[in-house]
């Protein structure tokens, strides 16, 4: 069972919202425990197909890489990220069919570790080497803010797909 908390060990900026996306990460791997190899990639809602687990995981695993890597630190676009188009602006979920759900969460909960990391090292007032879509400069607080959001916001879909395939809520 994936233990979570969002009581940070700390009180200060930093501490508390990196224990917040810890904790929105681990739900989002909680909220997968059990979950069969078929199911994995079942989408229950005919006008969603690519919502599924193995979906959803992804997409969580990619956001985060675009926003660390791409946006923070200016890196190049990387893996399924690099096939988007007008028609597919979210290859990394229609692909994910093709790769295990675990190793989607080992995937994911290493590459947390890798930002927590990355975290660790800079200061939080530091923006981001590419602009956003409307051209401003966000920092790296903003990008953590925001994967907290995005990552929450998922964590509520995974409920979803969760209560229409196994009948299971909360987790």
């Amino acid at each position: 069972m994936t233990l979570r908390t969002d009581t940070p060990p700390a009180w200060d900026e930093r501490a508390q919202p990196v224990t917040f996306l810890d904790s929105a990460r681990d739900t989002a791997r909680a909220k997968c425990e059990g979950v069969s190899a078929d199911d994995a990639c079942r989408a229950p809602l005919p006008s969603s197909p690519l919502m599924t687990w193995c979906g959803l995981i992804s997409h969580l695993r990619w956001v985060e890489h675009y926003w660390f890597h791409v946006m923070f630190l200016g890196e190049e676009l990387a893996g399924p990220l690099t096939e988007a188009t007008n028609d597919d602006p979210e290859p990394e979920m229609r692909t994910a069919v093709a790769i295990p759900l675990p190793q989607f969460l080992a995937e994911y909960e290493e590459q947390g570790a890798r930002y927590r990391g990355l975290v660790s090292e800079h200061d939080l007032d530091p923006t981001a080497k590419r602009p956003i879509s409307d051209g401003r400069q966000v920092d790296l607080r903003w990008v953590i803010l925001h994967l907290i959001e995005e990552t929450s916001r998922h964590n509520g879909h995974l409920d979803i797909v969760r209560e229409l395939i196994d009948g299971r809520t909360g987790a």
